[in-house]
């Protein structure tokens, strides 16, 4: 089988400027679209064959036009072949070829599929006893199949699909069933049952045509794969309206997505866990490449719907191509391409709602009021003299007046209501109801709301359901020459947070076209101009507002403290803030790819590749002092801007060739260069005189002294050589290996360049005469191993390696002339120490892989094991105060990460009208760290003796040998302190309802004189408790065709094995004051009290023992969140065709759908705060 993808390439001269960049892409854009349309001059083959086999025959009409051939059917590959000819056209030469020996041809995206022709003559006593069948053919998304062989089962008889997807088939009275095949999809079969109208769609099937994978600088079919690499094809999550990249990728074995509730989405990427210690200038994140360039965006510059296919490269091997920045792996997302045929016009619109879902929600009144008389009550805890047990209002002042904060309809027998009434000095006829209220502090505004019984609900004001649009028009089409596809995007959501909004319009444009039999140009234009942020609402202060504090006046109009003057926390009210704030940012982006490809002799390709990427910032804030209280000189207005200009290009010479049919080499060497220019000013204009009213346009009237002005520019330039040798024997034994050096500016001038091998071997021994007879069990069986080292140059900053130069501290310093002056100047100082030896960070790894099939790849999958070790870690070390300098950047330490990974794909029911598959992913890493700062300290015995050396810890960050980077070292509270126990505690200065903290350590206890002991706390006290990072995921897929076109999916995601610290269990309510003068309303939440003596929940206002007061309790953060269920529906052709509509298709989604977290009951168990769900509802209409 023959089955050759070209490698995409360009030659793009470039220029400095982006006026140049947008006249070539637009020239380039207007040009190529011309040729669309024009009509090309038919290719032609000349060759001479005596007696040579097919295989060879088509070898060279490849070599000619650069067209793939497939294969259909036994022995087809080595027909002897005897032709001559001469500049014939190519259509013509493929039947001069084929027809003599009963072969047949066609041509479908590129790729000429070989088969055997089928008999079609029928005699005129068969046409008596037959009748007429029809219908159409489409594919999984309801688009017409060309070319699809339908055969009468049992029988020679059989026809072809035309263009629009039809057949009609004479067929036999004893006819059973018909049989749908064409290349690429998995055949069906249905019954006729006395039907005249039979209609199917067909699934892909990769295992005929083999899925072809980008893998650096080329594609390969997946069969040829020597690395770990995972391909996820957007079109099977299109009902569920994928919002952003990050919602393909999420459930992708091996692939760590974060998740972000916010208007705009997206999230962390992180591949096969995190590798280094150093975590800026995202050091831990995978290397981004669009259409074969390297990507500087932000993901969300990329729409969704323009997308292809994402191959995710996991291995060293894989990557290893990329060696600069591919140690975390890389992610490459290829575009859509225009398909040969008509032009087609699609249209996808998507309306949605956004509200919150996993938010900790507050109390409602009375359960506030509830909570607000437990917090007073808490300080009157002890125990009852009489009756020997813990109980309220036995301490303090509270002692004699039991009852004194409870709501007096609620108040038990023995206390009377005129005692009680006489436990504080009230107004004459004042209420029980206001008696109670002014004892729980209320006054004022809120007093009277109380007593009324008028709330605002807060909640409210925070949240809201969200409007969520996106709509999405493409253009593509094929000729034989020229490819095109053009689409524009316009999305506006609005979050489930008042203040959270996201708009972005987002072009793409795309080109290619073979401007002769040898020479082909194209470019990509992508656009996005999107705003990227808000007056953000604080979400908490807005809150946490009393219920009975005041949003507006008598007018409607916010008022700017909720509370009345009695308070001296008054409360937060973000509309009347919203009213004296202004907030204009975004981003505008051109990111440009231009490609040359020539076809050399000897079957050599030359490819040139040019990206110039511009992006222009902008932040405009203004804050007005007309703000009543505000002090001017703390408000005005900040102005920032910055320019991006990066470019990146690459020269390619690839060459493929086979030799004695069985040895196929494939050689690939690149050269490559970058710039990466970044410009950044910034103004912060404060005591705008005589007035602001111009806002942030009048920055210029600000006070000189009390303004700031900031600038960062950067420069970062790059280079790289690759060269990669690929070599297949008889598709049974693969080998790889490249090589890359790779140069980059930010590391130091004595060693700025990296090295980074790597070698794969793969055996097919599926494909091995001695493993036919395991065929029909095993289909596939393809072992793999790899073993490469990467480099990482992802900072923080380009200038790491060199000294840092700030304004001191005091800003000015002087001295004393000779003529005793004091002369004053500014001054410079340098915090961080030069290193020229700053040098590449390291990762080498090895990968295993098995991938494998049953039951005719029924059941397909890969098992993947690797081991990683970083060295060479980009790390801060901090140095003595007496070297003048404060840190060196250096590279220190190592990491070892390691891991299993399974992805499992089932064809479980495949019926006419229902089909049922799934996909089950599961991935488990961990990392170690091995070495820091290699600063050894002496390991003693119980005598002091010296027995040994240890590495020392880095305690201050938290890492420490053997243990993982994210490990969770700290106190271990084990309960909480019962009424029962109320000595015991005392022993520790706690009480009942305080948290039980282990004492691990107690050689340092201090026993006193009277014999009692005081516990100490310290860091000998902490363990290991876990890590906060996951070790364990999974995720499952199911999707259903449950009725013609009616289909339906779930997924499913699991993060376990992690744990997380959090404080909320104290429940320290009072936090700066908020409860006594604020009256504030907090989380629901369970407390401990005497009535509700749990072991989960401290009292309110508890406390750990003195040294480890604020001790944090473990909880399992390990979750299962159903992330999505979608459904769409294609109408029928029949329906569709009367308005010349090739395809309508409505479907419906819901995302984050439920969550299930093990213990973690603080909101949403990824993010740790809230989370939102969205159902979407969308029409996609194909012309």
């Amino acid at each position: 089988m023959i089955f050759t993808p070209c490698v995409n390439g360009s030659r793009w001269p470039f220029r400095y400027r982006l006026l140049l960049v947008m006249k070539l892409a637009i020239l380039l854009t207007v040009a190529f679209t011309w040729h669309a349309v024009a009509e090309s001059k038919a290719q032609k083959v000349t060759l001479k064959a005596q007696n040579t086999t097919l295989r060879e025959v088509l070898r060279e009409i490849q070599r000619q036009h650069g067209y793939s051939f497939l294969f259909r059917g036994d022995q087809i590959a080595d027909v002897r072949i005897t032709a001559q000819l001469k500049q014939v056209d190519l259509a013509d030469a493929m039947h001069l070829i084929l027809d003599k020996h009963g072969l047949t041809w066609s041509l479908d995206e590129g790729i000429i599929t070989i088969t055997n022709k089928r008999s079609r003559a029928m005699t005129r006593t068969g046409l008596l006893q037959q009748r007429v069948v029809s219908g159409k053919v489409s594919d999984e998304h309801g688009n017409p199949l060309e070319g699809v062989t339908v055969t009468v089962r049992g029988t020679p008889l059989a026809v072809s699909s035309d263009a629009a997807g039809d057949y009609r088939i004479a067929i036999p009275d004893e006819a059973t069933a018909l049989v749908f095949d064409i290349l690429g999809y998995q055949s069906a079969e249905v019954a006729i049952a006395g039907q005249t109208t039979i209609s199917v769609s067909l699934q892909p099937a990769m295992s005929d045509l083999d899925e072809v994978v980008v893998v650096g600088y080329g594609t390969m079919q997946r069969k040829d794969l020597t690395g770990s690499i995972i391909q996820v094809r957007p079109d099977r999550i299109a009902n569920e309206n994928p919002r952003t990249v990050q919602d393909i990728l999420r459930g992708t074995p091996g692939l760590n997505v974060g998740f972000s509730p916010s208007a705009k989405g997206g999230g962390s990427l992180q591949i096969r866990g995190q590798r280094s210690v150093y975590t800026d200038g995202n050091h831990n994140s995978p290397l981004l490449v669009l259409d074969g360039m390297f990507f500087y965006g932000e993901l969300s510059e990329i729409n969704p719907d323009d997308i292809e296919q994402i191959d995710v490269l996991k291995d060293a091997s894989a990557a290893a191509v990329y060696g600069s920045k591919a140690a975390n792996g890389v992610i490459i997302i290829s575009t859509k391409r225009g398909k040969p045929g008509k032009p087609v016009v699609n249209f996808t619109a998507n309306l949605g709602a956004t509200g919150p879902s996993n938010f900790r929600k507050r109390w409602d009144p009375d359960a506030y009021m509830q909570h607000r008389q437990d917090w007073l009550t808490k300080n009157t805890y002890g125990v009852n003299p009489e009756t020997g047990t813990y109980e309220a209002y036995q301490t303090g002042v509270f002692a004699d007046q039991p009852g004194f904060f409870m709501r007096p309809d609620q108040l038990p027998s023995a206390i009377s209501l005129d005692s009680w009434r006489a436990y504080s000095t009230n107004d004459p006829g004042e209420s029980d109801l206001s008696i109670w209220a002014r004892r729980l502090g209320f006054q004022g505004n809120a007093l009277q709301n109380f007593l009324d019984g008028k709330v605002v609900d807060w909640t409210d004001r925070t949240f809201r359901t969200g409007l969520d649009q996106d709509y999405n028009a493409s253009v593509s089409g094929a000729s034989e020459r020229t490819n095109y596809y053009f689409s524009m995007g316009y999305l506006r959501n609005e979050g489930a947070v008042v203040s959270d909004n996201y708009r972005a319009i987002r072009a793409n444009m795309k080109v290619n076209s073979n401007v002769t039999d040898w020479f082909e140009i194209g470019a990509n234009v992508n656009f996005q101009d999107r705003s990227d942020g808000n007056v953000d609402i604080d979400m908490d202060q807005t809150m946490r507002n009393s219920p009975y504090a005041d949003y507006a006046d008598e007018l409607g109009n916010p008022l700017q403290f909720p509370l009345s003057a009695e308070f001296s926390q008054r409360g937060y009210n973000y509309d009347f803030q919203r009213q004296f704030l202004e907030l204009d940012k975004g981003y505008t982006v051109f990111n440009t790819i231009v490609q040359a490809k020539v076809k050399l002799p000897f079957n050599i390709v030359y490819s040139f590749n040019a990206s110039p990427r511009y992006q222009f910032f902008y932040d405009r804030y203004f804050m007005s002092a007309d703000l009543p209280g505000s002090d001017p000189k703390t408000r005005g207005a900040n102005r920032e801007q910055a320019k991006r200009f990066d470019w990146s290009l690459n020269n390619t010479l690839s060459w493929e060739h086979t030799f004695a049919e069985k040895h196929r080499f494939n050689v690939t060497l690149v050269q490559e260069a970058e710039q990466l220019r970044y410009w950044q000013e910034r103004i912060e204009a404060r005591n705008i005189l005589p007035s602001d009213a111009l806002g942030f346009h009048g920055v210029g009237f600000g006070n000189k002294e009390e303004s700031n002005y900031s600038s960062n520019d950067t420069h970062e330039t790059a280079d790289a050589l690759m060269a990669r040798l690929f070599y297949s024997y008889d598709d049974r034994y693969m080998l790889t290996a490249t090589i890359r050096r790779d140069g980059y500016s930010a590391f130091g001038s004595t060693d700025p360049y990296g090295i980074f091998p790597s070698l794969a071997g793969a055996w097919t021994f599926s494909n091995e005469a001695f493993f036919q007879k395991w065929k029909p069990i095993m289909s596939t069986g393809k072992l793999r191993v790899s073993y490469g080292r990467n480099g990482n140059r992802s900072l923080s900053s380009p200038y790491l390696a060199l000294a840092n130069l700030y304004r001191g501290a005091g800003r000015m310093q002087g001295y004393i002339d000779a003529s005793g002056q004091l002369q004053l100047y500014r001054y410079l100082m340098m915090d961080r120490l030069a290193n020229p030896n700053l040098q590449w960070e390291k990762t080498a790894a090895w990968n295993f892989g098995l991938d494998f099939g049953f039951l005719n790849d029924r059941i397909s999958g890969t098992l993947e094991y690797y081991h990683m070790q970083t060295r060479d870690m980009i790390m801060g070390q901090r140095l003595p105060t007496f070297s003048g300098f404060s840190s060196i950047t250096t590279n220190l330490g190592q990491v070892n990460n390691s891991g299993v990974e399974l992805a499992l794909n089932t064809r479980n029911i495949a019926r006419e009208n229902f089909q049922w598959s799934t996909t089950l992913g599961f991935s488990y890493n961990k990392n170690r760290i091995k070495h820091l700062y290699y600063d050894y300290e002496d390991v003693v015995d119980a005598d002091g003796h010296v027995i040994g050396r240890r590495e020392r810890d880095d305690i201050t960050n938290g890492w420490f040998i053997g243990q993982s980077i994210n490990t969770i070292w700290d106190y271990r509270v084990t309960g909480i302190w019962q009424t029962h126990e109320v000595e015991e505690a005392a022993k520790y200065g706690q009480r009942p309802g305080d948290p039980k903290v282990a004492n691990n350590y107690t050689a340092d206890d201090v026993v006193n004189a009277d014999g009692s002991i005081t516990h100490v706390y310290n860091d000998l006290d902490k363990e290991f408790l876990g890590e906060t990072v996951a070790p364990y995921h999974w995720s499952l897929r199911n999707e259903f065709v449950l009725w013609k076109e009616l289909t339906f999916s779930f997924q499913i995601y699991s993060y376990m094995g992690h744990k997380s610290l959090s404080g909320n269990y104290l429940n320290n309510d009072d936090d700066g004051g908020r409860m006594q003068y604020a009256l504030a309303n907090l989380p629901e939440k369970e407390y401990w009290t005497p009535d509700n003596p749990t072991n989960k929940f401290g009292r309110i206002e508890a406390s750990g023992p003195v040294g480890a007061a604020a001790a944090q309790k473990l909880y399992n953060r390990s979750f299962i969140r159903l992330d999505n269920i979608s459904a769409g529906y294609t109408l029928p052709q029949q329906w569709t065709s009367m308005y010349n509509l090739n395809r309508v298709k409505v479907f419906g989604a819901v995302r984050n759908t439920a969550t299930w977290a093990q213990e973690w009951i603080y909101g949403d168990p990824e993010t740790g705060g809230w989370a939102s769900r969205t159902f979407t509802f969308g029409l996609n209409v194909t012309f």
